[in-house]
């Protein structure tokens, strides 16, 4: 059923961010597509307009008469064709025309992959003459408003420029259009257009999948937190069952009883006292260790010096090592104290916890060393036992909630399996880290390494 659910929401959330990006990139595409013509059409307006203008500065002076060809329209135009005359030969699509002004001898070609036409047609209408094209390939329905857009018999789109023509004495001598092939913007938008065609819906498959395996990652984090939370409540469960069975079971049996001695009423409340102590303790752990989780239980920074803990620590633990007959001693490999920033009573319950777990895992005979130095900056404490060890599977896990190496013997001790869980936050929340190394049946080596902190010597 989990894993139905989270599958669901990663198919949930891979769709929406698939789709999100398709409409993102469609947009775009279409956006990049109007921006792509509007700046080519633009470029070649302007580029007709110039030609256009060209030739209506040459050949305008030079006109007398209404529809009359003076000598100025061979010059610049030599493949001129009249309406009824025969093109076939000579009005072909020419290798260049070339514009003269004959004023000032300036002349610009305009090669064949930029084609163009150029006709003239009088006050009416009528075809005049043309040039580039032969006069049945252009439409025969004439228009002569500033810009426009044709088609010729093969189905190529030009863009078109007219002007009016004047004479001499300033009489309507007709018009010029000059017309430019849209052929090779066409292509562009064609190419384009297939680009789009196939290239955003493979985009946007690629983006369903990456989308897919991004959510697995955002997954795994809320994931393991569920099964975090599923593994505590069934750790809590079961940690919570045993005293309250026990207490359960007195009370049964009390009541059973038809009569109860003053002896066994003891008994029964020494055995209820000392099962409310571990349920307190139980709950006193998780409430520590669940504010140190969240960070509602702030430490207080200031200078602690982790020599005094130390010490203080030894001799109290001193007694515990001496009844399970184990020898528990320490060392100081730095000729100066060593100070951290911290809350002293959360690093003396992360050492402590370190300690009961040496001494509670150490079989009878065996030694506990703690080692105090400095290291790279850095405060190191070490606690080396010689017991049980930890395998190299377990080492992935012993910081767990509620877990235990040697499960029978902590439940006789009176573990809960939180204490190397809330070592690891104390440690954690003061800036530092516990590493361990261990082996089988050779012992265990905790490290905690902490920001060290300078004290100047009037401070101390």
């Amino acid at each position: 059923m989990q894993i139905k659910v989270f599958n669901k929401t990663r198919w949930r959330l891979a769709a929406w961010y698939g789709v999100a990006m398709g409409l993102f990139l469609s947009l775009c595409g279409v956006a990049i597509y109007q921006v792509m013509i509007r700046a080519y059409l633009l470029s070649i307006d302007r580029e007709l307009e110039a030609v256009t203008g060209t030739l209506h500065s040459v050949i305008e002076p030079t006109l007398q008469q209404p529809k009359r060809l003076e000598p100025i329209f061979q010059v610049v135009l030599p493949n001129l064709c009249l309406p009824d005359s025969d093109c076939s030969i000579n009005n072909k699509i020419p290798t260049h025309i070339r514009l003269v002004h004959s004023q000032h001898g300036i002349f610009s070609t305009f090669y064949q992959d930029k084609i163009y036409y150029v006709r003239f047609i009088d006050n009416s209408k009528n075809l005049i003459a043309v040039a580039g094209f032969p006069p049945n390939e252009l439409p025969q329905k004439v228009q002569t408003k500033g810009w426009q857009t044709l088609k010729d018999t093969r189905g190529i789109r030009y863009s078109q420029k007219s002007l009016p023509l004047h004479t001499q004495n300033n009489q309507l001598w007709g018009y010029i259009q000059v017309g430019r092939s849209l052929k090779e913007l066409d292509n562009r938008l064609a190419a384009f257009k297939l680009i789009l065609g196939f290239g955003l819906p493979i985009t946007i498959l690629l983006v369903g999948g990456s989308s897919w395996w991004l959510a697995g990652l955002a997954i795994q984090p809320i994931n393991r937190s569920y099964k975090q939370m599923q593994q505590f409540t069934s750790d809590v469960s079961h940690e919570l069952r045993t005293p309250l069975a026990a207490v359960n079971a007195k009370v049964e049996t009390i009541l059973d009883s038809s009569e109860l001695s003053e002896q066994q009423a003891r008994d029964v409340l020494t055995s209820v006292k000392r099962q409310n102590i571990r349920l307190a303790e139980l709950v006193q752990d998780l409430l520590l260790l669940s504010r140190l989780e969240q960070q509602t239980l702030i430490p207080t920074k200031q200078p602690c010096s982790l020599n005094i803990l130390i010490e203080d620590l030894i001799e109290e633990f001193s007694a515990l090592a001496n009844a399970s007959s184990l020898r528990l001693e320490y060392s100081i490999l730095s000729h100066q104290p060593l100070y951290v920033m911290g809350d002293e009573d959360q690093l003396l319950r992360l050492l402590s916890n370190l300690i009961a777990n040496a001494i509670q895992y150490t079989p009878a005979g065996g030694n506990i060393n703690l080692i105090l130095k400095k290291n790279n900056g850095d405060a190191v404490i070490e606690v080396i036992d010689t017991g049980i060890g930890i395998s190299p599977q377990e080492q992935q896990v012993i910081f767990d909630r509620f877990y235990r190496v040697n499960t029978s013997r902590s439940r006789r001790s009176g573990g809960s399996g939180l204490g190397l869980a809330i070592a690891q936050v104390i440690a954690q929340a003061h800036g530092g880290k516990i590493l361990v190394q261990s082996q089988l049946s050779k012992g265990s080596i905790f490290s905690i390494r902490l920001p060290l902190k300078v004290i100047p010597p009037s401070n101390i």
